[in-house]
């Protein structure tokens, strides 16, 4: 179509850092401890590990109880958090357009571009440091959900996420009739109870590392961003949770965000003790059939992690205006969670890898964890210095310059 006269409204800019929601970024930061945890146990590449979170099957007492903690508190549970941040994000984003003027079609092309450099992202992190990158995940899921549902009706999304869940609920009721199978059948018939921890990280050469990484990360990207579907389903609760403001204003909404907190964290950490028995061999079930066990871990976490989110929601609402340096150096690093993500893969990786320094050969469940603690707190550190200095991270500012257009030259002619 042909016009005289051709301008392009111009797109609203992120929200200024001291303006932003306090109880997603409190969130986000949190979750980064989490994401730690569950991801060192991946780095311990000599070690055979069982079925739940690559905790290895060998190990002391100390060893037993960082992996009970984590099978309770962390396993399963961060990723699906991480989901529910990245869609109320997405709504965020979208909303901010809106008000703005800017059109739909304007505002859904800035979604594409923005999810579309995640994936590139996702890929460029893990060529280099880390095989289990979810930046990439995601950005294939916004890509795919926001084309889906970003305009759709309330009714239409919940709709979605129960049909969702219930695919989850009846693959978990297939996988668990065929783990009764087996056992009738005899524990030998699933076969060896244990598997190497994936392999990019015992590659003992840096640049055969890339491929092996990349490959790795092919493969399980589409799987944690749209196959397994918990994924998918927490974007779309986020959805509707953002459209109504639920983190924003969690005063105007304390019942739901109590009954959201209580049940989910219950579900979760029950089925976790649960995972933790069976981690110890305490429910005198053959390991060979912690398969069938599996499915229950992604639906308890996406239970919990949607209750995690809630219980940020009340400390907030609870908190109010009243934010201690805890809660600040937590929204810091929530404001930075990309660069504060790939800053853990900086020094997990050549630290724990054997191309790098190998001490992954050295260190058992604990140890481990106690790394992953205080690398968090190293990025913690990080993001406190760059909040006083009135920065964003660096993570943060290259997407955002990728995803954001330079301002539109008028055509006149």
């Amino acid at each position: 179509m042909d016009t005289a006269d051709r301008a392009t409204t111009p797109l609203a800019t992120p929200t200024p850092l001291d303006r932003r929601s306090p109880a997603p970024d409190v969130a986000r930061g949190a979750m980064l401890l989490l994401i730690a945890v569950a991801n060192a146990p991946f780095y311990l590449w000599t070690a055979s590990s069982g079925t739940f979170g690559a905790h290895p099957v060998e190990g002391g007492t100390a060893d037993r109880v960082a992996q009970t903690l984590a099978l309770v508190l962390v396993d399963g549970r961060t990723y699906p958090l991480f989901a529910f941040l990245f869609g109320y994000g997405i709504v965020q984003l979208y909303r901010r357009q809106h008000a703005a003027g800017v059109p739909h079609r304007e505002a859904r092309r800035l979604l594409r571009r923005r999810h579309g450099w995640m994936v590139a992202f996702g890929a460029v992190h893990a060529a280099l440091l880390w095989f289990g990158d979810v930046v990439g995940a995601y950005g294939l899921a916004g890509l795919v959900l926001t084309a889906l549902f970003i305009d759709r009706r309330d009714r239409t999304i919940r709709v979605w996420i129960g049909v969702l869940t219930g695919l989850v609920a009846l693959f978990a009721l297939l996988v668990g009739a065929l783990a009764v199978l087996v056992a009738l059948a005899g524990p030998e018939a699933a076969g060896d109870d244990g598997f190497t921890i994936p392999e990019p990280a015992a590659v003992e050469s840096y640049l055969p590392s890339v491929p092996a990484r990349l490959g790795v990360w092919l493969v399980i990207a589409p799987a944690q961003g749209l196959l397994v579907l918990v994924t998918p389903i927490a974007v779309l609760v986020a959805f509707l949770a953002a459209r109504h403001r639920v983190l924003e204003q969690p005063a105007e909404h304390l019942p739901l965000l109590r009954r959201t907190a209580v049940t989910g964290i219950a579900v979760g950490w029950g089925v976790g003790v649960v995972l933790a028995l069976q981690n110890l061999g305490a429910l005198g079930v053959d390991r060979s059939l912690d398969f069938g066990l599996l499915p229950l871990q992604l639906l308890s976490g996406l239970a919990c992690g949607l209750g995690y989110a809630a219980a940020f929601g009340l400390l907030a609402a609870r908190r109010g205006a009243r934010r201690g340096p805890v809660v600040r150096a937590l929204q810091a690093t929530g404001r930075r969670s990309m660069t504060c993500y790939v800053a853990q893969s900086v020094v997990l990786a050549p630290l724990l890898s054997a191309w790098g320094l190998g001490l992954g050969a050295h260190l058992s469940s604990w140890s481990v964890a106690l790394v992953a603690v205080a690398t968090w707190g190293a990025t913690v550190a990080l993001a406190v210095a760059l909040e006083r200095a009135g920065r964003r991270g660096p993570a943060e500012t290259l997407l955002r310059r990728l995803a954001y257009p330079r301002p539109a030259v008028v055509d006149v002619r």
